[in-house]
């Protein structure tokens, strides 16, 4: 009779086994098909957006900024960094949060969009602008601000265009810093609307990465303006990487 109920407990027992692994088995499985959805929808929604890419010049027959405004009227700019898939629009909510899972067609998504902090003026006259986006593997939304973490990528690429409705800036990307994300001397734009040399002593003083002949150039500029670009680090989840660029009117 022990013998019996012993077996039986035993079968009881690898039947229990096998559910459990059954059910993490499929866990997982969804869990897999999900994340491969969040990407695919992100990939999507670029490649839909890059339909109406608006270009530097709208007489050359491209895009204007009109056909991206009609989409939502929360566009403030279009955002690329040479030799990456950085290549979005920037968005402006009411808040930090408006477009954290939101995309820019107003549907929830968990790549959200890239976005500008609300201190900022949408029309970037600020002296120190910054835009953030979700840290994302497959080069999508700010996966690729990783690379600048490696010197000889940094070092070999520099460049990138901030497309308003109204002027342009070429982009000279001067440092790559990785930052606590509670760092006001970067998440707190206002306060170097006036002056941005604290901002460049920062940088100067936390860089990973730096181009001094960029920061010298910012400081002869009659009007320096500073783009940054924050996303996630994949080291630590209170870590940002940061990328700062030198904002140039663009002429032509």
């Amino acid at each position: 009779m022990a013998r019996r109920i012993l077996k039986m407990c035993d079968s009881l027992m690898t039947l229990f086994i096998s559910l459990v692994l059954v059910v993490f088995g499929a866990y997982a499985a969804f869990s897999l098909w999900d994340n491969n959805q969040v990407y695919a929808e992100a990939g999507d929604v670029q490649a839909d957006l890059l339909k109406v890419k608006p270009t530097v010049d709208p007489e050359d027959g491209g895009a204007s900024f009109e056909e991206l405004l009609a989409i939502n009227e929360d566009v403030c700019a279009w955002i690329t960094l040479d030799n990456t898939e950085i290549d979005h629009p920037i968005v402006q909510g009411e808040n930090i949060l408006s477009y954290i899972n939101t995309d820019v067609y107003g549907n929830f998504a968990l790549a959200g969009s890239i976005f500008l902090d609300p201190a900022n003026t949408t029309d970037f006259v600020d002296s120190y602008c910054l835009i953030y986006g979700h840290h994302m593997a497959d080069h999508k939304m700010f996966g690729d601000l990783d690379l600048y973490e490696d010197e000889d990528f940094f070092n070999e690429n520099t460049t990138g265009m901030l497309i308003l409705p109204d002027r342009s800036y070429n982009l000279e990307i001067f440092a790559c810093l990785l930052v606590n994300s509670s760092e006001e001397a970067i998440f707190s734009p206002s306060q170097w609307q006036t002056d941005i040399e604290g901002l460049l002593e920062f940088a100067e003083a936390n860089a990973t990465f730096l181009h001094d002949d960029t920061i010298a150039a910012l400081r002869e500029d009659e009007n320096p303006q500073v783009l940054g670009l924050s996303t996630c680090s994949s080291t630590d989840e209170d870590a940002r990487t940061v990328i700062l660029a030198r904002m140039v009117p663009y002429s032509q």
